[in-house]
Parts: C-alpha cells; sequence; structure tokens
C-alpha cells in the first residue's frame, strides 16, 4: 500500500480527533491514549477543545511527566501501565534519554539513574510543594554525577532531563506550572518498575494516532535511540505500507482507516505541541522546510491552523485582560475570505479554553 503525504495526514487528523468535534468528556478522547501536552500553561485546554464541545474539566485527567519527560494530561487509569512502558528498557536506552553535556558521568549510569531519582522523589515528594524545594532535596539525595552547577541560581542541583523522566517513576504529579510551580504525589501511584513492560503497545499506539511512521520517529518520540526502539519494535502487530515511497508501519487495525482517509473541510487552532506537532516525521505535517522552522522552533513555539485539512499558519495568543483573548494568525499563504471567516468563529474555542468571553483575531 502506498499513500501519498496528503492522505496520511489527513490519517492522523481524524485519528487524533481534530476532523469532527464531538461532546464527548477529555478522558474518553483516543488522542489521552498517547497524553497531551501542557506545552504552556492552558495550552492543553486548548487542545482539548479543538476535539470535544463538552466541558474541559475532567477529575479522571492527570499531569505528569510522561514521554521525554515533558509534562502531559494522562487518564489516572493508565498510569499503571504508562509508567512501566516508559521505563527503559535497557542501559543504553536510559543513557539516550538523560543524554546532556551537564552530567557526561551521570549518563553512564543508564537505568541506576532513573532508580536514584525516583526513589528520590518518593523520599521527598510525601505533600504538596514548590518545585524549587522538591529540586533542591532530590538533588540532595542522588549521585553528585546526576547533579551540576547551575549559574542561574547558584547552586548545585539534578540535570532537569533526569528529574523529569524519572517523576512518574517517583510517584509524582505536576500540580501547577510557571512562577508558582508546585509538585505533589500521585494518590495510589503505582510502584516504580523493576524492568520495562509494555513499550510494544505504547509504539502501536503512537503508530495509531501519528503513523504510518518507522522505528526513527518513535525513538525521537520517546528521546531514545532508533538502535534501542528496533529491539522492541512489534513487527507481528503493524502492517508495513509506504509514505510518498518511503516505508512505515501502521496497526493492521488501522489500514482501513488509512484508505479512507481524505481531507475534511473546516478550520482548527491547534495549540503548540499539540499531539498532532508531536510526529517527527514533519515534511509529512509540514512540506516546505522553510515553514517547518516557523512551526518548530528553538524556544517558543506557536500554534498552528488548520485549514482544510492542511497546516496554513501559526498564531500565537495574548490575553487582554480577563475578557478576551487576541489571537494573531500568520498564514503561509492567501487566506481567502471564507477561511478568515471561519477562523474568527473559531476563535471562540480557544476563548472556551482559555476560560474568557471573547476573542478577536487579527491576521498578519
Amino acid at each position: 500500500m502506498d499513500v501519498d503525504r496528503e492522505q496520511a495526514l489527513a490519517y492522523r487528523v481524524a485519528a487524533l480527533g481534530l476532523a469532527e468535534r464531538g461532546d464527548q468528556r477529555p478522558g474518553d478522547l483516543a488522542v489521552l491514549d498517547l497524553g497531551v501536552q501542557e506545552y504552556t500553561p492552558g495550552s492543553a485546554r486548548v487542545a482539548l477543545a479543538a476535539r470535544t464541545a463538552g466541558p474541559l474539566d475532567d477529575r479522571r485527567l492527570i499531569t505528569v511527566w510522561a514521554a521525554r519527560g515533558a509534562p502531559h494530561l494522562h487518564r489516572r487509569r493508565d498510569l499503571a501501565a504508562l509508567v512501566k512502558a516508559l521505563w527503559p528498557v535497557s542501559d543504553a536506552d536510559a543513557s539516550a534519554r538523560i543524554n546532556s553535556a551537564q552530567i557526561p558521568q551521570g549518563v553512564k549510569l543508564g537505568i541506576r539513574a532513573f532508580e536514584v531519582t525516583a526513589a528520590a522523589f518518593r523520599e521527598v515528594v510525601t505533600s504538596s510543594m514548590s518545585r524549587g524545594e522538591a529540586s533542591t532535596e532530590v538533588s540532595r539525595r542522588v549521585p553528585w554525577e546526576l547533579t551540576y552547577d547551575c549559574r542561574t541560581c547558584g547552586a548545585r542541583h539534578i540535570a532537569g532531563n533526569v528529574w523529569q523522566h524519572s517523576g512518574l517513576a517517583g510517584g509524582v504529579q505536576v500540580e501547577s506550572r510557571g512562577r508558582d510551580a508546585t509538585l505533589g504525589p500521585i494518590p495510589g501511584a503505582p510502584p516504580r518498575p523493576a524492568a520495562s513492560e509494555g513499550i510494544d503497545r505504547l509504539i502501536t499506539g503512537y503508530l495509531r494516532l501519528l503513523g504510518p511512521a518507522g522505528p526513527v520517529e518513535v525513538a525521537k518520540y520517546l528521546g531514545s535511540s532508533t538502535a534501542e526502539i528496533r529491539k522492541v519494535w512489534p513487527g507481528d502487530e503493524l502492517t508495513e505500507v509506504r509514505v510518498a515511497g518511503r516505508r512505515a508501519w501502521l496497526p493492521a487495525t488501522s489500514v482501513a482507516a488509512l484508505e479512507e482517509a481524505a481531507p475534511v473541510p473546516g478550520v482548527r487552532f491547534v495549540p503548540a505541541m499539540d499531539p498532532l506537532l508531536q510526529a517527527r516525521d514533519r515534511d509529512v505535517l509540514v512540506p516546505e522546510r522553510a515553514r517547518q522552522k516557523e512551526v518548530w522552533r528553538i524556544l517558543g513555539n506557536p500554534g498552528v491552523i488548520l485549514v482544510d485539512g492542511e497546516i496554513a499558519g501559526v498564531w500565537r495568543a495574548k490575553m487582554a485582560g480577563r475578557k478576551r483573548v487576541d489571537l494573531a494568525v500568520t498564514p503561509f499563504g492567501t487566506l481567502g475570505a471564507k477561511a478568515r471567516r471561519a477562523l474568527e468563529d473559531e476563535a471562540a474555542v480557544v476563548a472556551r479554553a482559555r476560560e474568557v468571553p471573547d476573542a478577536a483575531v487579527t491576521f498578519g
């Protein structure tokens, strides 16, 4: 089976719940199988609102450090399986995930780095506490090799990638972010894994929502190496397809949906680091390299607008007090009057997610 870029993108848009907006509760959305990253405060709510017209608060969800150590919304019921699936499969895998010039010797500890940091978290974070206080106490309890001298705060503390990659195994949830960031214990937290388990199901879930793709893309998504992901690749459950001639894989149960995939008319405001933008084969999402640099920046990624199934520009939000959110849209090309009107109407969805009564759109 050979599909073009447009068909692969249409498949992902539908699989991720961006083709049609229903009224499901957030925890019932298929995208929660992968998790929804909280890139900036409130961005996860915008991602949910792009997919459902139902209430956005759902006590069944919790924010934890998950894939790549990034904060993600996940279902509470999924944590027991998720913590095992995200646990490194080998020392080489662990070292790849925490690779950093800040801790060259600490990287060599492999899985041991995860074990000692998770243990420190469980000892330290027994109630709600500031992120800074937790970092200080965890840093005191881990090997010297996992810490570095921070010029910004004038102290020696644990490297951020080790800290966040180990948080879920350490039973920690992210309660709030920003200047007053706090952490807390996960109620009924699953125990720290003794070994990796279920990474094949995690890979299959990625491919179901962001496929067709291959080991290279999955490895980048997890922050691991392609060699380690190839060792656990669930080949028997997958069907090989080609995307514009490139080898890729999809769960066998999803092949029919790929065959039928077609762009759906309509618009969406998709926030920065939305699951759609987590796919590592960026040529499928945005074929022009210059445009890719506008979407995926070193710092401060914008959101993107979907217009009739294609990423057609970027957008940024700025709060105007407590009554309005201003959305500045920069199209990649010419937007027709119909698309502009649709985006002006869709802006109300962002306002709902940001909990303000109004939204205004400007086009650059």
